[in-house]
């Protein structure tokens, strides 16, 4: 809205000239989320506590952990809220991919909060049974594809509706067919929103992660939006898309103002409302810019999460079904999964794991930057 607003008053005074500037903008997006979370975060947490919507904690995980129940949870509403009001506020809203991301994170947030509201609110403790959650995910992956394969966001020109760029190769394309693409779409709207999902076990963890990978995202968008430095970089030029900077930061700032509040010891947790809007976010970014394979890169702590939980549950199933169940038991590929409950069975202090996994996130946001010059 500022960019309708002030940028044409850049005629009558060059300070106003600033809003017609992304980066300018992205900025102001980030800043904006921060100082929303900081004001109502307080509140939010105050509204949870007083209506008692609070953490459940599984009776198999590590003991330290018993001490969070009751800690107030569904705190990613206040991510949502800070995303998107800065969004609305800094971006062009005639902007198509900013309004696909957008939907993205409100359609998953929307089914991250029934999950929440039935777990902790009516009492259920399975929540949202995982079929139905999982149909709400692949319904938005399908949508998502079916739209842009019948009204691509890029011109057919520059890049097939149905294609995706390779990181460390210049200018080379995968192109899908049709029905294969769509379901790339919903496969990795799918495995990005669980991915953060399964991310968010210890305090701080996934909203430290999110700022990083965000951040990320908002360099790859700006740059992919301009031809002066796509022609430079030997990238894609992908009009509009330097407007998905300004989400970015967006989301960036949500993060580390929630982080303020979620930080050891957390005030409150993000539940299923925070990590499934927070994830599909990512995956439609990453399909809005044509950089699926490059998200793996970006988000490689998040990735080593969902590949632990799926690695420790198929072995386990396997030594069930051929040697029994007290074999299974015994030969477990981690001592827990998710991988940063591994290393807290193994005696890590949770402000460590949290740490050393930031730090690792911090290293795969800064390979996948180092994959703009290696080509």
């Amino acid at each position: 809205m500022f960019y309708y607003w002030l940028a044409p008053l850049g005629k009558q005074f060059i300070l106003f000239n600033l809003f017609n500037y992304i980066a300018f903008r992205a900025a102001g997006a980030g800043v904006t989320a921060l100082v929303l979370c900081f004001v109502v975060g307080p509140a939010v947490i105050r509204r949870l506590r007083a209506h008692k919507i609070g953490q459940i904690i599984r009776a198999e995980g590590p003991a330290s952990h018993q001490g969070k129940r009751g800690t107030p949870t569904m705190g990613g509403l206040v991510i949502i809220f800070a995303t998107l009001v800065p969004t609305l506020l800094w971006a062009r809203v005639d902007n198509r991919m900013v309004m696909v991301a957008m939907l993205a994170t409100l359609w998953m947030g929307a089914i991250g909060f029934l999950d929440d509201y039935l777990k902790i609110v009516q009492g259920k403790s399975r929540g949202l049974v995982a079929k139905w959650k999982l149909v709400g995910q692949c319904t938005f992956g399908l949508v998502l594809g079916l739209y842009l394969l019948f009204f691509p966001v890029v011109p057919a020109t520059i890049i097939p509706a149905t294609a995706t760029t390779v990181p460390f190769f210049k200018y080379l394309v995968v192109n899908f067919a049709p029905l294969l693409f769509v379901g790339f779409v919903v496969f990795v709207i799918t495995a990005w929103s669980n991915a953060v999902n399964l991310t968010d076990g210890l305090d701080g963890l996934a909203a430290g992660l999110t700022a990083v990978a965000a951040a990320a995202f908002a360099v790859f968008a700006y740059l992919f939006g301009r031809v002066d430095f796509t022609s430079y970089l030997n990238l894609i030029y992908l009009p509009g898309a330097g407007e998905l900077a300004v989400f970015c930061a967006a989301l960036m700032g949500a993060a580390l103002g929630f982080l303020w509040f979620n930080a050891h010891p957390a005030e409150v947790f993000m539940g299923d409302t925070g990590s499934l809007a927070i994830g599909g976010a990512f995956g439609t970014v990453a399909i809005l810019l044509k950089a699926e394979f490059l998200l793996v890169l970006i988000g490689g702590v998040f990735v080593a999460e969902a590949v632990s939980v799926m690695l420790q549950t198929s072995v386990y199933k396997w030594f069930k079904r051929t040697r029994g169940r007290e074999y299974a038991d015994a030969h477990k590929v981690f001592r827990m999964a998710p991988l940063h409950h591994h290393f807290e069975k193994h005696g890590w202090a949770e402000t460590t794991v949290v740490t050393r996994f930031w730090i690792l996130g911090i290293l795969c946001g800064l390979v996948a930057l180092a994959t703009l010059k290696v080509r």
